[in-house]
C-alpha cells in the first residue's frame, strides 16, 4: 500500500532523485503520462509528496515531449512542497527513454550519496516504496553498489545507485544504466519482493481504468 505519511528509516542517506517524464504516451493518445490524476492529484506531485519525507538534497526531472506542461506543474509542486527541484529538457526525446537517462545523470551537481533512478508513471509507487529500497541499499554487501527490485521475473523500478557507479557509467560515453547493470552483474543486488507496485504502469487505456485515473 503506498504511505505518504511513513518516516522513513533510511533519512540519514544524501538522496537524489532521478526522475523520468519525456515520453510522448503514443500508445495513450500523445498525453503527459506524469499528469495523469490519481485521487485529484497528478502522479507527479504524489511521486514528489512521497520523497519529500526523505529530505531530498536534489530532483532532476527530465521532460521532453510534454515539456510545458509538466514544467509548469512541477513549480506549482516547488512551491508547494519546497523541493530542490532542477528541469532539464532533452531536445531529442524521439531517442528513447535511454538518452533522458543520461542527460539526466549529466545534470546531477550535488554530493549525493544514493540516487533513485524512477519513472513517472508508476502510480502505485510511494514513501513505503522508496523507503524499502533505501533500507535494502542500507543493508547491502560491500560490493553492492546498485539495488534492483524484481518481482518475480520482472524487472522494477525505481533504482537504486551509489554515486560511485554514478560517476563509473558517466566516465564512459554515451554509457547509461542499464546497460551498466548488465555488463557488471555483481554489482546489482535484486531486492526480490512480491509487491506488484515496482512493476506497475500506465502505458493503455485498460491501464488507467485498472489503476482508477483520469486523464489530464
Amino acid at each position: 500500500m503506498t504511505s505518504f505519511g511513513l518516516q522513513s528509516s533510511s533519512s540519514n542517506l544524501r538522496l537524489a532523485v532521478l526522475l523520468l517524464a519525456a515520453g510522448e504516451g503514443s500508445r495513450l493518445g500523445s498525453i503527459p503520462k506524469a499528469l495523469l490524476q490519481k485521487d485529484s492529484q497528478s502522479l507527479l506531485s504524489r511521486f514528489c509528496q512521497s520523497i519529500k519525507t526523505f529530505a531530498v538534497i536534489e530532483l532532476v526531472v527530465v521532460t521532453g515531449f510534454h515539456a510545458q506542461p509538466i514544467e509548469s506543474e512541477l513549480a506549482e509542486i516547488q512551491k508547494k512542497f519546497d523541493l530542490p527541484i532542477k528541469c532539464v529538457r532533452n531536445p531529442h526525446p524521439e531517442l528513447g527513454q535511454a538518452s533522458s537517462v543520461r542527460l539526466g545523470l549529466e545534470s546531477l551537481s550535488t554530493n549525493y550519496e544514493v540516487l533513485l533512478v524512477a519513472l513517472c508513471d508508476q502510480p502505485l509507487i510511494g514513501a513505503a516504496e522508496i523507503d524499502a529500497l533505501l533500507e535494502q541499499f542500507e543493508q547491502r554487501a560491500q560490493q553492492i553498489e546498485v539495488v534492483l527490485p524484481m518481482v518475480g521475473q520482472q524487472r522494477g523500478n525505481p533504482v537504486v545507485f551509489s554515486h560511485g557507479v554514478i560517476a563509473d557509467i558517466l566516465a564512459i560515453p554515451n554509457m547509461v544504466c542499464r546497460s551498466y547493470m548488465d555488463q557488471h552483474p555483481a554489482l546489482v543486488q535484486a531486492f526480490t519482493t512480491e509487491n506488484p507496485a515496482y512493476i506497475a504502469d500506465v502505458d493503455t487505456d485498460a491501464d488507467i481504468s485498472r489503476f482508477a485515473l483520469q486523464r489530464p
